[in-house]
């Protein structure tokens, strides 16, 4: 299925979370090998919604929060490189909005 164009790709997520250093689950380094970096909030959240939302979306589960959805795709970056990342959003019970949550590398196969 395909999620919705108008899903939320929430900037302070993008800045706070995804680009900078963690001290568990970091995701900061691997996003680096692509470009972004702090510098990069805007473009790495318009990515995400330009590169990845539009491709075919999992059903992953169901919480009490809402149902969780995973896409899988190629990440460019700012210097070209690609990344395979999955990335996850979750369609929220309550409002019914879509909201990203987060992406990590992928497995290769």
């Amino acid at each position: 299925m395909k999620l919705p164009a108008d899903a939320v790709v929430a900037k302070p997520k993008v800045a706070n979370y995804l680009l900078e250093w963690q001290p568990e689950n970091d995701k900061s380094r691997f996003l680096a090998q692509a470009g972004y970096t702090s510098e990069h909030v805007d473009q790495l959240a318009e990515d995400i919604r330009r590169q990845l939302l539009p491709l075919e979306a999992e059903f992953e589960e169901s919480t009490e929060y809402g149902d969780k959805y995973r896409i899988v795709g190629a990440l460019i970056g700012p210097n070209g490189r690609t990344l395979r990342v999955v990335s996850v959003w979750m369609i929220e019970a309550a409002t019914r909005t879509t909201k990203f949550l987060t992406l990590y590398p992928a497995k290769e196969a």
